[in-house]
C-alpha cells in the first residue's frame, strides 16, 4: 500500500500503544531526565506517533493501551500470559507520562478495562472496514494480521514494514482469515496459548493449505501420520480454547465509534510543560519556534543557521560505482590509487561494536566521490564465497595505514584504531575524522553519526545497518551478512565519509580558531583516547564482591526501616505506592504536582521532604544503594575483558555540547564520590603488583576560568594570592575578615560560588542552604556587589549570545544556542543559563584535553613505565611503576599546570595510592 498523498482520502490510524511502549522500552537507550525519571520509551513512542501523523495525515486516529487488571481471557484460561515477567519499574513509570503527552498532542486515547488493546483495535478496525474506510493499524503484534482485509493494513513503524493481504500471505503462508487457526496450531509462548506441540509454522501452513480451517484439520486428525499426528490428536481437546484465546474480539461496545475519534488541536502549553519536564529538547524547541507538534505533511528538516543543510533525497547512491574486491590484482590496483590520493576514506567492518572483542570482517575505501570498494575477508555464513586471506590483505595495508603522511579520512576513526591494534597495525595515518569535523563545526546542529551527517550535509539517506542485518535478537553480525549486501553497505560508508569530508572541511576552514581547535586538539586527542581505552583499568572483582555483600545487607536494613516507618511493606520503587503512603496515609505536605494533578514523588521532592521526615530519606538511600549495586558492584566484574583482564570504557568526543568527554560501557565518570559507599567502589580500581595509582585533579578550575573571563578584581586577587576562594567570598558577602569566617559561612559561600556560575536562582540557593528565599536573594545581591565583574560578564554574555547565537570558550570552541531568542520563556532562560556556564565548562574541557595530549606526548618521548588509564571530568588517573611515581607525579603536575596560561594560576592536586580511592 502506498502512503497517503495530499489529495488522497486520509486513512483512519489505529495505534497499538501497548505494543509500541514495550518495543520502544527495549529498543531505545535507557534515557533519563535530570530528575532521574526514565524517558527513553516515552521518547520513542512519541517519535513514532509524530512520524505516523506526518506520513498519513489522518483526521481520525486513536492510540489504544491495555488497561490494568485481568481480562476475559484470564477467565477462559487461568494460565493465560502466566509466563510473562512482571513489567519493569522503569517501564511502568513511563506509562502515565506517555498518556499525558498523547492527550496533550490531541490524540484520542482509549484504555478499556476487561479486554485487551487488540480487541479495541479489532472492533474499531471492523467498524471502519464495514464503512469501507481505509485503515492503518500501527503495531508490532503478529496477532493483528487476522484483521487485515481489503480496507485494513498493518504497519510496523519500528522497522517500516507494511502488511496488506498479500503481505500476510507472504509472511505467514496463509490468508488473513486463516491467521487465527494458524496461531491456534503453533501456539504462543509469550501469551502462554497452548498449540500443538512440535507444530511449527511450516506444519501449520501445510495443514491449513490442505484442509483450509482448524475444524477441518481436527476432523481429519486421524489421517495425520507419525508423532506429529499423535500430538495433534492429543491436542484436540484444548484447540478450541486456544482458538478462542487467539481470536481478537471485533464487536465490543465502546464509548466512541470510529467516526468520533477525531484528532483535536494540540494543547501547546501543556505539551511544552511536559517536554520541558522530561527534557525532550528538540520537541520543545519546535514548539517554541511555532512548529506543529504533529509535523503534518512531512515538515522539512530544520537547518542550523550556522552551518546550513541540504534537502533530503530519498536514496543516497543509486548511481554509485562500488566494487567488490576478490583478487590480489584488484587490491593492488586500489592500494596504488589510495597511495597517490591527496586524501582517501577508510573503514573497517567488524563482528562487534566492542573494540576489544571485534574481529575484522572486511575493509572499505574511497579516493573519489561516488566510487568505492569493499574487500570481504571473513564472511563465514553457509555457502559464503571464497575471500582473500585477511592476514595477507592487512599486511598489504599496513605500510599505508602506518605512514605519517596523514592522508586517511575516517568517521569515528578511534574505533578502527583500536580494532586494528590487535592485528599489529598502528593506525597513525589519520588526517581527518568527519565525526569530529561536524562536532567542532557545530556540536548542537545534529547528531554526529554518519547517517545523520549524510542526511544533513549531503541530503541523502544511507543504507542503515538494520536494513541489511535485521533488528533485535535476530540481528546478524556483519560476518553473517551476504557479501553482495555487505559490499554495497560498506563501500557506501567509505564513499559517504569522503563526501562528508569534502563538504565539512571547507566550512571548518573558514574559521581559523575552529580549524586550529580541530587540528591541534581533537585530532591528536583521539589517538590519546584510543590508547587510554585500549590500556583499560584493572578492577579487583573480589573486592567488589565483598562490597556487594555488605551493600545487599544494608539495602535490606534500609528496606526494613522503611517498612517500619510506613507501618507496612510496600514497593520502594513504586511512585504510586509512595504517593499513597506519603500523601494519603502520612499526610506529608504536597511540594509539587504532576501534570495530571497528582502529588509528585520526583527525586527533588523527596530530597525536600527528607529534610523533615525519615521515610523519604530512606527511599532516597534505597535508590542510591540499588543504583550502586546494579550499575557498578554487580556489573563491573561482568565487563572485565576475557583477554586483557581489564575493564575498557569508551570515551566519546562528540556527545556533550560543551566539549566535555563522556564515558560509556562502563561509565567511569559517574561513580558517586559524595557517599561513603560510592567512594568505596574506587578502592576496587587498582594497579598491578609493583605499580601505584596517580590521580591529578584540577582545583576549582571553573571558578578560575570565571575569574579569567570576567576579569573581576576580587576574584583575580583571591586566586593570585592563593587564598581559599570560598573563605574570601564568605568574607566579602558576610562582611567579615577571612580569619573569622566559620564553616557554615564558608559552606554558604561555596554554594554561591558554584551555584551562580551554573545559573542558580535565589529559589535554588535557598533550597540548597535551607534558608528563606529573601535571604538567599540578599546573598546573591551582596555577591554581585562585591564581585561586579562577574555580574557584568554574565550580562554581557547573554547580550552577546542573543546577538550572535552562540558563545565561545577561551580556545574558540563554539556552542550554538538555538533557544536563546525563543518565545517560550523557560526555553529562553535555560539557554541564557547555558550561555553563562558553557564557556567555563567548555574551557575546562579544552584544558584537560590539552593536558592529556601533553602528558601522553611526554610519556611517549621518555622511557617511563607509566600510562594514562582514566580521564574523569577534571582529573587524570595514571598507572605508574612504584619507583618512578614521584618523578612522574611532578612532571604530570607541571604539564597540567602549564596546559594554558590564564589570568590566574592553575592548581593541580595530586595523590598516590594502591587504589584510585587511596590516591585521593
Amino acid at each position: 500500500m502506498s502512503r497517503a498523498k495530499p489529495n488522497d482520502t486520509p486513512p483512519i490510524v489505529l495505534v497499538d500503544g501497548s505494543s509500541y511502549l514495550y518495543r520502544a522500552f527495549h529498543a531505545m537507550p535507557p534515557l533519563t531526565n535530570s530528575a532521574g525519571q526514565p524517558t527513553g520509551a516515552v521518547h520513542g513512542v512519541v517519535n513514532m506517533l509524530r512520524r505516523l501523523v506526518a506520513d498519513y495525515q489522518p483526521k481520525n486516529m486513536a492510540v489504544v493501551f491495555d488497561a490494568k487488571g485481568k481480562t476475559f481471557r484470564d477467565d477462559i484460561y487461568k494460565e493465560y500470559k502466566a509466563n510473562r515477567p512482571s513489567m519493569p519499574d522503569d517501564l511502568r513509570a513511563q506509562i502515565e507520562p506517555l498518556h499525558n503527552i498523547i492527550k496533550a498532542m490531541g490524540m484520542p486515547l482509549i484504555i478499556e478495562s476487561g479486554v485487551e488493546a487488540d480487541d479495541v483495535i479489532g472492533t474499531l478496525a471492523t467498524q471502519a472496514s464495514k464503512a469501507k474506510l481505509k485503515t492503518i493499524i500501527s503495531t508490532g503484534d503478529k496477532d493483528m494480521a487476522q484483521l487485515v482485509d481489503e480496507h485494513v493494513t498493518l504497519i510496523n513503524t519500528m522497522n517500516n514494514t507494511i502488511m496488506d493481504i498479500d503481505g500476510v500471505n507472504e509472511k505467514f503462508g496463509v490468508r488473513p482469515d486463516q491467521i487465527i487457526d494458524y496461531l491456534s496450531l503453533v501456539g504462543d509462548t509469550s501469551d502462554n496459548i497452548p498449540g500443538v506441540p512440535s507444530c511449527g509454522p511450516k506444519t501449520a501452513v501445510k495443514w491449513l493449505t490442505a484442509h483450509d480451517t482448524l475444524e477441518n484439520i481436527i476432523e481429519k486428525a486421524d489421517e495425520v501420520k507419525g508423532k506429529i499426528g499423535e500430538k495433534l490428536r492429543d491436542s484436540i481437546a484444548h484447540l478450541p480454547m486456544s482458538k478462542d484465546l487467539a481470536t481478537i474480539r471485533t464487536e465490543l461496545e465502546l464509548p466512541q465509534t470510529i467516526e468520533q475519534l477525531a484528532l483535536e488541536e494540540p494543547d501547546v502549553d501543556q505539551l511544552a510543560a511536559l517536554y520541558n519536564e522530561y527534557e525532550f529538547r528538540t520537541f520543545a524547541k519546535e514548539l517554541a519556534e511555532g512548529k506543529s507538534p504533529l509535523l503534518p505533511g512531512n515538515a522539512a528538516t530544520a537547518t542550523s543557521s550556522a552551518t546550513g543543510g541540504a534537502a533530503v533525497k530519498p536514496s543516497a547512491n543509486t548511481n554509485a560505482d562500488y566494487a567488490t574486491i576478490t583478487t590480489m590484482k584488484e587490491l593492488d590496483a586500489w592500494i596504488k590509487v589510495l597511495k597517490a590520493a591527496e586524501v582517501f576514506a577508510f573503514d573497517t567492518e567488524t563482528t562487534s561494536l566492542n573494540y576489544m572483542q571485534a574481529e575484522v570482517v572486511g575493509l572499505s575505501f574511497s579516493a573519489e566521490p561516488g566510487k568505492a570498494a569493499y574487500v570481504p575477508l571473513a564472511h563465514d555464513y553457509e555457502d559464503a564465497p571464497k575471500q582473500l586471506d585477511r592476514d595477507a590483505v592487512l599486511a598489504k595495508f599496513k605500510p599505508l595505514l602506518e605512514q605519517k603522511k596523514n592522508t586517511l579520512v575516517g568517521q569515528h576513526i578511534k574505533y578502527d584504531i583500536n580494532v586494528l591494534r590487535k592485528y599489529g597495525i598502528t593506525l597513525s595515518n589519520v588526517a581527518h575524522d568527519t565525526m569530529l569535523q561536524s562536532y567542532v563545526l557545530d556540536s548542537t546542529a545534529t547528531r554526529h553519526d554518519m547517517d545523520s551527517l549524510a542526511r544533513k550535509y549531503l541530503g541523502v539517506d544511507t543504507v542503515k545497518f538494520e536494513d541489511i542485518a535485521g533488528k533485535g535478537k535476530k540481528q546478524l553480525t556483519f560476518n553473517q551478512v551476504p557479501v553482495e549486501q555487505a559490499s554495497h553497505y560498506a563501500a557506501e560508508d567509505a564513499d559517504i565519509t569522503l563526501q562528508l569530508h569534502l563538504a565539512l572541511w571547507p566550512k571548518l576552514s573558514e574559521n581559523e580558531q575552529l580549524k586550529t581547535l580541530y587540528q591541534d586538539m581533537e585530532i591528536p586527542l583521539l589517538h590519546v583516547l584510543a590508547a587510554v581505552e585500549y590500556t583499560g583499568v584493572l578492577i579487583d572483582a573480589d573486592m567488589l564482591d565483598k562490597q556487594g555483600v555488605v551493600l545487599h545487607k544494608k539495602l535490606e536494613e534500609v528496606k526494613s526501616e522503611a517498612y517500619a516507618d510506613a507501618g507496612k511493606e510496600f514497593n520502594l520503587g513504586s511512585p504510586k505506592q509512595i504517593q499513597e503512603i506519603f500523601f494519603e496515609e502520612k499526610q506529608f505536605p504536597i511540594i509539587r504536582k504532576t501534570p495530571k494533578g497528582q502529588p509528585s514523588t520526583a527525586e527533588d521532592v523527596l530530597e525536600t521532604l527528607a529534610l523533615d521526615y525519615p521515610l523519604p530519606k530512606l527511599i532516597l538511600q534505597h535508590r542510591s544503594l540499588s543504583k550502586l549495586l546494579s550499575t557498578y558492584i554487580d556489573k563491573l566484574p561482568l565487563q572485565i575483558d576475557s583477554n586483557s583482564k581489564r575493564v575498557h570504557t569508551s570515551y566519546h568526543q562528540a556527545v556533550a555540547s560543551t566539549g566535555r568527554l563522556s564515558s560509556t560501557d562502563p561509565n567511569l565518570q559517574n561513580i558517586p564520590i559524595r557517599t561513603e559507599e560510592g567512594r568505596r567502589i574506587r578502592q576496587a580500581f587498582v594497579g598491578p603488583k609493583g605499580y601505584r595509582i596517580l590521580a591529578a585533579d584540577y582545583s576549582q578550575i571553573e571558578l578560575r576560568i570565571m575569574a579569567h573571563l570576567s576579569g573581576d578584581e576580587g576574584l583575580l586577587r583571591a586566586f593570585s594570592e592563593g587564598l581559599d576562594v570560598h573563605v574570601a567570598t564568605a568574607a566579602e558577602v558576610f562582611g567579615a575578615s577571612p580569619d573569622t569566617v566559620n564553616s557554615e559561612q564558608r559552606r554558604s559561600a561555596k554554594a554561591i560560588n558554584f551555584g551562580l556560575i551554573y545559573g542558580m536562582s535565589a529559589f535554588g540557593l535557598a533550597k540548597q542552604l535551607d534558608i528563606a528565599r529573601g535571604e538567599a536573594q540578599e546573598y546573591i545581591n551582596l555577591y554581585f556587589a562585591r564581585y561586579p565583574g562577574v555580574k557584568q560578564y554574565m550580562d554581557d554574555t547573554k547580550v552577546r549570545a542573543k546577538e550572535q547565537g552562540y558563545v565561545e570558550t577561551v580556545f574558540g570552541r563554539r556552542l550554538y544556542l538555538p533557544d536563546i531568542n525563543a518565545r517560550n520563556g523557560q526555553l529562553r532562560q535555560y539557554a541564557e543559563r547555558t550561555a553563562i556556564n558553557a564557556p567555563m565548562q567548555g574551557t575546562a574541557a579544552d584544558i584537560i584535553k590539552r593536558a592529556m595530549i601533553a602528558v601522553q606526548g611526554w610519556l611517549d618521548k621518555k622511557d617511563v613505565d607509566a600510562r594514562i588509564i582514566m580521564q574523569v571530568h577534571d582529573e587524570l588517573v595514571l598507572e605508574v611503576k612504584a619507583g618512578e611515581a614521584d618523578d612522574v607525579g611532578k612532571q604530570v603536575t607541571s604539564l597540567m599546570t602549564h596546559a594554558v596560561e590564564l589570568a590566574v594560576p592553575l592548581v593541580v592536586d595530586t595523590g598516590m595510592g594502591n587504589s584510585w580511592e587511596e590516591a585521593h
